[in-house]
């Protein structure tokens, strides 16, 4: 063979008894890659890569897609709340459209680094206009657990 030699693991590996010298006279460099040992080398600084190609790029999409959902259930939600929770008023309507165009347009700027304190920063607006209509606090509340995860996210991912 022209590359050096690499023992199948899992499902791969012989079910007959181990080579002369047993797995534990083989070297780190043979050994295979287990839950105890990552595959492949791992980078300066001991610091692990997500494994994404571009994880800034991902990272940007997650937060871009979560405020385009949040714009999109915000104004699909106008009607159901006026006919199932009663009075809306013009107020909390036009709180709801000005907070849907917010993240319309800050999920086109999710490149910027102030993006996400701003994302942050509507989802406390979207909890403030709870004051209008009950079920704008429930809202405020389900989009703020799914930024806080987005956020996380973000964290993992960056670092």
């Amino acid at each position: 063979m022209t590359g050096p030699q690499q023992r199948p693991t899992g499902a791969e590996q012989p079910a007959g008894p181990e080579p002369a010298g047993g797995p534990e006279q083989t070297s780190g460099a043979e050994r295979p890659a287990g839950p105890e040992q990552p595959a492949g080398p791992e980078p300066a600084g001991g610091v692990r890569r997500s494994g994404l190609r571009n994880p800034d790029k991902a990272v940007r999409g997650l937060g871009a897609g979560t405020m385009s959902l949040e714009a999109l259930v915000l104004l699909l939600a106008i009607q159901p709340i006026r006919v199932v929770g009663g009075d809306l008023s013009g107020a909390a309507i036009g709180a709801i459209v000005a907070l849907a165009v917010a993240c319309v347009v800050l999920a086109g700027m999710m490149r910027r680094p102030w993006a996400w304190h701003a994302g942050t920063v509507i989802q406390g607006l979207l909890l403030l206009s709870g004051l209008l209509h009950w079920s704008l606090f429930a809202l405020g509340v389900m989009f703020a657990l799914v930024w806080a995860y987005a956020l996380h996210v973000r964290r993992v991912i960056l670092g």
